[in-house]
């Protein structure tokens, strides 16, 4: 319930009638002040008259007085600049370390507050504000999605870190893995980047100019050259992963990390590493070339790729020839990985060198691609939010994980115009609601 009467707070959702101190002096709040969410005063740098004085500094909430003392900020020095206590129960006072008072306002959540953010939880069907969503100004929807768009970024960036940790702080090793991460298309996502750590770069690196051998190590470390086979080239692949494994000492992932239910020929886990591995034998897209591309359709062509030659008419070892065909990466599939990869791999890299330019560049790459297709965007688009551009597209993916599924709905700026509205201004959103389909 505490989270309700922060939220009260600093939306000022107040009863109409005077507040007042425990004492009788008139409240106003001006400034409800910026919501810490780290150790400290529940809201600082707040302006607030107390009895006719202006007073500038912290405000601590409670659902009782006494909270304060089993919390021990009695004992803490960060609580001295606390210029009001909040409560719903005011059972005791508290005091200043000079032993002065510290002023207390009791505070009610309201009613209407408390029904909009039950019903919210209580959903199951996403978006669960669907009825106030048509009545915000397009600006205001869109000002939110910018701000998670750069939320969604910024996380990648994180991730992105934390792997080059990983790595030896080898950005070149660092791509590579981001990139094949997102080879698997979500369904293999974590097999590929498993795979991809599993396999030495440098000991590559010194057989890169044989693609040959670039297949040997990529299919053997996925686990895919164990067991007897009757072709030609997988025969000869697994005779040169033999000799290269006990040259490095390599180990293969467990064959059964990967997954091929439901999964579309193109993107069997051998197709992606047949082209994985002509993507890096060809050497286009290294760091330094992302970095000095120019535009987003020049980032593009970095991506073109194919398999080899076996795989024209193969999806796997050993099976029966099928049509011939070229199995480039396809135009849907480089824009995902633009989307997943690239420009999280910009903004990232941007973030580590302070090149504001290079982060502006990875959120023009969003902007500039067109907006995914997902039962996530279409969810929102039945509620009337609709997207432009893979920005956009990521904004809602980040809302929906972030907020919408874990029932963050107070931190949300849907959720909290839900939440603010009156029982009469949500009922005139539901007709409006209905009068659109």
């Amino acid at each position: 319930m505490e989270h309700l009467l922060h939220y009260t707070w600093q939306h000022k959702a107040f009863p109409l009638r005077p507040l007042l101190t425990t004492d009788g002096q008139s409240v106003e709040v001006l400034n409800s002040g910026m919501h810490n969410t780290d150790a400290g005063p529940d809201f600082i740098a707040a302006s607030v008259k107390i009895g006719g004085t202006l007073w500038v500094g912290n405000v601590e909430i409670h659902l009782r007085s006494s909270d304060w003392f089993r919390h021990h900020h009695d004992d803490s020095r960060d609580y001295d600049n606390v210029i009001l206590h909040v409560a719903t129960v005011i059972d005791c006072p508290i005091l200043y370390p000079d032993g002065t008072e510290i002023p207390q306002l009791q505070l009610d959540v309201p009613p209407y507050v408390k029904d909009n953010y039950s019903t919210l939880i209580h959903r199951d069907v996403l978006p669960r504000c669907k009825e106030v969503l048509a009545s915000l100004p397009i600006i205001d929807i869109h000002q939110w999605m910018s701000a998670l768009s750069l939320q969604r970024l910024a996380e990648r960036k994180d991730q992105i870190m934390a792997r080059r940790e990983s790595l030896d702080k080898n950005w070149e090793d660092t791509l590579f893995v981001t990139v094949a991460r997102n080879f698997g298309f979500g369904i293999n996502g974590d097999a590929f980047e498993l795979w991809a750590h599993s396999i030495p770069m440098g000991a590559v690196a010194k057989h890169r100019d044989d693609l040959f051998q670039v297949e040997a190590i990529f299919f053997g470390q996925a686990g895919l050259l164990e067991g007897a086979f009757h072709d030609d080239y997988p025969l000869a692949l697994q005779r040169e992963y033999r000799y290269l494994r006990q040259k490095f000492s390599l180990t293969p992932i467990p064959v059964q990390q990967w997954k091929f239910l439901r999964l579309r020929p193109q993107n069997f886990p051998h197709i992606r590493i047949s082209q994985l591995a002509v993507l890096y034998y060809e050497q286009r897209l290294t760091l330094a070339r992302l970095i000095n591309s120019v535009d987003t359709p020049s980032m593009q062509q970095l991506l073109l790729t194919r398999p080899t030659d076996y795989w024209r008419t193969h999806y796997t070892f050993d099976a029966s020839p099928s049509r011939s065909s070229d199995k480039t990466l396809s135009l849907s599939s480089q824009r995902l990985i633009m989307i997943n990869s690239v420009a999280p791999m910009l903004f990232a890299y941007g973030s580590y060198k302070s090149d504001d330019a290079l982060c502006q560049r990875a959120q023009c790459v969003w902007e500039s691609l067109p907006p995914e297709s997902n039962s996530i965007i279409r969810r929102w688009a039945e509620a009337g939010v609709t997207c432009f551009n893979a920005s956009d597209s990521q904004a809602l993916i980040q809302l929906t994980r972030r907020y919408c599924q874990p029932r963050d709905c107070l931190r949300c700026r849907f959720g909290s115009e839900f939440i603010s509205r009156t029982p009469d201004l949500l009922r005139e959103g539901k007709e409006t609601d209905g009068e659109g389909e």
